[in-house]
């Protein structure tokens, strides 16, 4: 007769760091002054720059994150940025 098998474990979960919610604005670019909040409620994402007072919003939804609402923002500076290079060739 042989031995019984022992239940194998499952392997750790891997624990998921927290993503940043303070970043550095792109027009003063000082280092983190810029912070996202998102409004669940009106479903809104905002990023507000605490020397400049520059501010961006966007529509948010469940899967949201800080880092999406500022990426949007820097996306939508360099779009409005070569629109503007485009315009003045």
């Amino acid at each position: 007769m042989g031995k019984r098998k022992a239940a194998a474990k499952p392997p750790p979960r891997k624990r998921m760091d927290k993503l940043d919610t303070v970043f550095s604005c792109p027009f003063c670019n000082h280092g983190s002054s810029v912070e996202c909040r998102i409004d669940m409620k009106n479903l809104i994402g905002e990023a507000n720059c605490q020397i400049c007072q520059e501010s961006f919003s966007t529509t948010a939804n469940a899967l949201t994150e800080a880092i999406d609402i500022y990426s949007e923002w820097i996306d939508e500076c360099e779009r409005v940025n070569t629109v503007e290079d485009d315009d003045g060739a």
